[in-house]
């Protein structure tokens, strides 16, 4: 029982979750900073005057600031996934997220529904879960590919055009940002419904 209670969360992988909880916070809070300054979305959204986001939920405080945060930021995230790709390969953590079927994802939401969808044993993932996380990762990739559009479109062309452009790049970012926000939400108030997950990403057990 002691070995199965310290076998939840490894530690690289409780590292890599919170250096990715950081940085994706302040790319999203400096990334608003830099909506609000050059107006994106202006013109599309009737309701702003002049800031997409309100200015105590950003980070920077101008324009400057908010790039060097975002660049700062986007490292760590890059850094992060490229070693999360790997060990999540090397230590087939992968296999936690599969199978997904159309009959488990039936039967888990309708025990979500009802109020029933267990979550005893927090080392198995029921197929919400999983396809959440599966989602959230496949997000961050849209989001560093077409960041990187975005902060190097001539270096990237390729990876321009594959996006559609770099006007295409730049909506593809932007709601590739409120995807995350959303799973954020979501993943915060489920955690705070299940403290014990909390403590495992903690701890490890």
């Amino acid at each position: 029982m002691d070995d199965d209670r310290t076998s939840i969360h490894p530690l690289w992988l409780r590292i890599i979750h919170w250096a990715n909880a950081a940085a994706v916070v302040i790319l999203i809070m400096s990334g608003w900073r830099i909506y609000n300054a050059t107006r994106f979305l202006h013109l599309n959204v009737p309701f702003t005057h002049e800031r997409l986001f309100p200015a105590k939920w950003t980070l920077g405080g101008w324009l400057g600031g908010a790039i060097q945060w975002h660049f700062a930021a986007m490292w760590v995230l890059f850094a992060s996934a490229i070693l999360y790709a790997v060990l999540f390969i090397v230590s087939r953590r992968g296999k936690q997220f599969l199978p997904i079927t159309p009959r488990g994802l039936w039967s888990d939401i309708k025990a979500f529904l009802k109020g029933h969808l267990s979550h005893a044993d927090i080392r198995q993932y029921n197929t919400i879960q999983k396809l959440a996380y599966l989602f959230a990762m496949v997000d961050l990739v849209v989001l560093i590919a077409s960041g990187l559009v975005l902060w190097k479109s001539v270096q990237f062309g390729w990876l321009r055009v594959l996006l559609g452009g770099y006007e295409a790049a730049r909506y593809i970012h932007f709601y590739a940002m409120a995807a995350i926000v959303a799973f954020i939400v979501v993943h915060v108030v489920m955690a705070l419904l299940v403290p014990k997950t909390i403590k495992a990403m903690l701890w490890g057990r």
